[in-house]
């Protein structure tokens, strides 16, 4: 059964203007549907045939397989990142995730600190996380396919994507004026919730 390439969960004008429908579509249509099918490529009559995107991402991880696992990895990675953004996101969080954000970094504006410089320090192209690990969050960054789902005892609550497609139309080089409107305008708390509770 092949991987399919999912749906955005908004439309593609939803996140305007703070990333614009051009962008989105050709970062959900064109970037993300070249991983899809490159995955479903070098999957096709093996035994990961049937497997779900995670059993593969994994598994090509554990073979050293690099070429599945860039692509099963962006696969993965780039549905994380859609569900971690929202119509009007952003701004401090709620519920749990804001009382585990407050015993990590000691309030939002520390959590804000790290997250805003991991993404902003990764160089060339790559990954932000917030991630639970045995019971504490941290922040993360990932350098091009890589992903925290490969650590055992790792949770990942959310992510935002620093690659250049995701951002330069909208924003050029000012990597750190995405990263800013990311934070206040567009993160998915529920999203980082609901990771929480499964961690």
């Amino acid at each position: 059964m092949a991987i399919e390439l999912p749906d955005l969960p908004y439309s593609m004008s939803a996140l305007s203007p703070h990333i614009s429908k051009k962008t989105l579509e050709f970062h959900h249509d064109k970037h993300h549907a070249a991983y899809v099918d490159k995955t479903n490529a070098a999957i096709k009559g093996t035994a990961l045939d049937d497997a779900s995107i995670e059993e593969i991402v994994k598994a090509a991880a554990e073979k050293g397989d690099q070429g599945l696992f860039n692509n099963a990895a962006q696969t993965w990675n780039h549905t994380f990142y859609w569900n971690s953004m929202a119509p009007k996101g952003g701004g401090k969080p709620k519920g749990d995730i804001a009382a585990a954000i407050d015993d990590a970094f000691g309030g939002y504006d520390g959590f804000k600190d790290a997250f805003s410089d991991a993404g902003a320090t990764q160089f060339g192209s790559g990954w932000a996380w917030l991630v639970a690990k045995d019971g504490k969050l941290e922040v993360r960054k990932t350098l091009n396919a890589e992903t925290p789902l490969t650590e055992a005892g790792v949770t990942p609550l959310l992510t935002m994507d620093v690659w250049e497609h995701a951002y330069y139309l909208d924003y050029q080089n000012k990597r750190p004026d995405y990263i800013a409107t990311f934070l206040d305008k567009l993160v998915n708390w529920d999203f980082a919730n609901e990771n929480l509770s499964k961690a």
